[in-house]
């Protein structure tokens, strides 16, 4: 199994997904929440049965407002239960995409750790025929692998 991948993105291409995610940073620089590890454990996440009375408290404010408490701003719930939606929509698109590039990521490191090892081996080769100019490289390349007699392939990955 050689090069599993060969699919590479043009200058062009790569240039255009910097400005993009350049414009998407700048909207959103100033308007998101980053929570420490000790407030995203306090304030947790809304589980789904959370998010099913959230639903319900809102359809009742819209089709029966007078029986809502009057101690909510009902113009922030809505404003809340927006943003929060298209968050959640946002970022299944973005967490899709992100799942996408480590998996080409993957094929891409293991095509190129395969080829490193090729390349390992050809210097051994020659240095193994008496080739000079392949001993530093060698050396310098050797460190990358354990002396314990496990597999390589799997400890260096």
């Amino acid at each position: 199994m050689k090069n599993l991948i060969k699919i590479f993105l043009t200058a062009e291409e790569i240039e255009q997904l910097i400005y993009h995610i350049t414009q998407i940073e700048n909207i959103l620089r100033g308007k998101l929440a980053v929570l420490s590890r000790k407030e995203r454990s306090h304030y947790g996440s809304v589980k789904e049965k959370n998010k099913l009375l959230i639903d319900k408290a809102y359809q009742y404010h819209q089709s029966s407002p007078s029986i809502s408490s009057k101690e909510v701003d009902w113009e922030e719930f809505k404003r809340d239960y927006e943003m929060r939606s298209f968050i959640e929509s946002f970022l299944l698109r973005i967490g899709s995409l992100v799942y996408s590039l480590e998996s080409t990521k993957m094929l891409h490191d293991y095509d190129n750790y395969r080829d490193a090892l090729t390349d390992y081996a050809y210097t051994q080769y020659k240095i193994s025929s008496g080739e000079s100019g392949f001993d530093q490289k060698a050396a310098e390349m050797k460190q990358f692998f354990s002396r314990t007699g496990k597999s390589n392939e799997n400890n260096n990955r």
